[in-house]
């Protein structure tokens, strides 16, 4: 699908000192546009996302909400169109049903989400607290995974490398796994919506049976929101790094859970909020210098 760009005409103003100069030219933007995700033909959810690897999408929406817990548990997803589906015109590409294994529970009544939730928000539509503190089968405290922080210091430039609708738009959100030990970068994926971004990430693992994801790093472009340490220890990831602030919820979920949270990953620093034993510290001249606020 060749949806994942298009190009706008805007009016470019340049005020300088002793002259103003306005233009019009075409403009490179990020599309946003409307997934229904249906289960079995009944409608789950639907969310706003930029068009691209949307059966991953999908797979890692299911993991992140519960339904399944690893790839044998997702069958075959197909686009659909005409009636009943909106698309008045053919397949429009923004309707995907997934088929479950066989023997797989369809899923609960009380997760659906039939309405339109904001690309900055998946937690929108939540009839309460309680569903978002959904069980993880996976316990990322036992994950012996570690990191040296010389490595951490390298993924938000290695990130924003491989961004290539970012570069074109500067409008795009992203997510990449990185292998804890090696330091290799395992899948990144791009989308308007953050938290479809990770779900892109670990739907990727879900279609290669990798789950869990043990000895790995979730590394986001934004902020460390509470949706997304769920969705990592969803997944069975035991660290999220991110190049922004994380929230104060965030911060709580991690330290419960056993997730190692580590927020303004820039230049040569980095916050770890919780679980930082997984953190190695490089010692210079033979100590490492700790100073405490």
């Amino acid at each position: 699908m060749g949806r994942i760009t298009q190009r706008r005409p805007v009016t470019k103003i340049v005020i300088g000192e002793d002259d103003v100069v306005e233009r019009r030219r075409a403009d490179v933007l990020a599309v946003e546009e409307p997934l229904e995700i249906r289960v079995a033909g009944e409608s789950l959810a639907v969310t706003m996302r930029t068009p691209g690897n949307d059966v991953e999408l999908a797979a890692g929406f299911l993991v992140t909400e519960g339904v399944i817990h690893h790839g044998g548990q997702f069958r075959s997803a197909i686009h659909c169109g005409g009636p009943g589906t909106g698309a008045s015109d053919g397949n429009t590409y923004n309707v995907l049903d997934v088929a479950l294994a066989p023997g797989v529970a369809p899923p609960d009544p009380d997760i659906a989400r039939n309405f339109y939730t904001t690309s900055s928000c998946g937690l929108c539509g939540k009839a309460s607290i309680d569903a978002v503190e959904t069980t993880s089968a996976y316990d990322v405290s036992i994950d012996e995974a570690s990191v040296d922080a010389r490595v951490l210091l390298t993924l938000p430039g290695r990130l924003r490398e491989q961004q290539a609708v970012f570069e074109k738009t500067g409008g795009l959100h992203a997510a990449a796994l990185f292998d804890a030990e090696t330091g290799e970068l395992l899948v990144l994926r791009e989308d308007v919506g953050r938290h479809n971004a990770v779900d892109k990430v670990i739907g990727w693992a879900v279609l290669e049976d990798q789950l869990p994801l043990r000895n790995t790093i979730l590394q986001v472009s934004g902020r460390a929101s509470f949706e997304l340490v769920q969705k990592a220890v969803m997944a069975g990831i035991p660290m999220l790094a991110a190049v922004s602030a994380p929230s104060s919820l965030a911060v709580e979920l991690a330290e419960a859970s056993g997730l190692t949270l580590i927020g303004f990953l820039r230049g040569s620093s980095m916050n770890v909020y919780a679980h930082a034993e997984r953190v190695r510290v490089p010692e210079h001249a033979g100590a490492a210098r700790r100073a405490n606020a």
